[in-house]
């Protein structure tokens, strides 16, 4: 697993990133979602947005082929923004809304729980750099599923 997330790094830093993703689909999809996962809290913008875009690329081809894998990566992101899990879910919003900008499926599922995480969502989150990420990850599902977000356009 060390290698592996040393090579995803190593891909993460990549300048031309958007245009090298598909080198990720020559590794196996469920250890690559566990090497992303830690680079979504990077304190790196480019590590971190690369690790977003590949983390939606990633699991939306795994919802085509398991979509009940793929559900249980959403809620492990959803599990990192619980207070309990004991950690702050940086980038996991993020994630989440790039993830449902990729399929369709985890979006009729999944783009209500996100709209909970803003302010007056019913499930908000409490710190305000979070709030950012949500806010990130809504305007990212905006762009392909605008009319899911209908209700928070006014927060984007």
């Amino acid at each position: 697993m060390k290698k592996l997330k040393k090579e995803v790094l190593e891909l993460l830093e990549q300048n031309d990133f958007e245009n090298n993703i598909q080198i990720f689909r020559k590794y196996d999809e469920r250890k690559l979602v566990n090497a992303l996962f830690p680079f979504l809290c990077s304190t790196d913008k480019k590590i971190k947005a690369n690790a977003v875009t590949a983390m939606g690329e990633v699991v939306s081809k795994i919802a085509e082929s398991d979509l009940e894998f793929a559900r249980i990566i959403m809620r492990r992101l959803m599990l990192n923004l619980n207070d309990e899990s004991g950690g702050i879910g940086w980038g996991a919003p993020e994630a989440m809304g790039e993830i449902m900008a990729r399929s369709e499926k985890l979006a009729e599922e999944y783009y209500k729980i996100l709209i909970s995480y803003t302010l007056g969502g019913g499930n908000e989150l409490d710190f305000e750099e979070l709030q950012k990420d949500v806010i990130a990850g809504l305007r990212r599902l905006s762009v392909v599923r605008p009319d899911l977000v209908e209700e928070v356009k006014h927060l984007l």
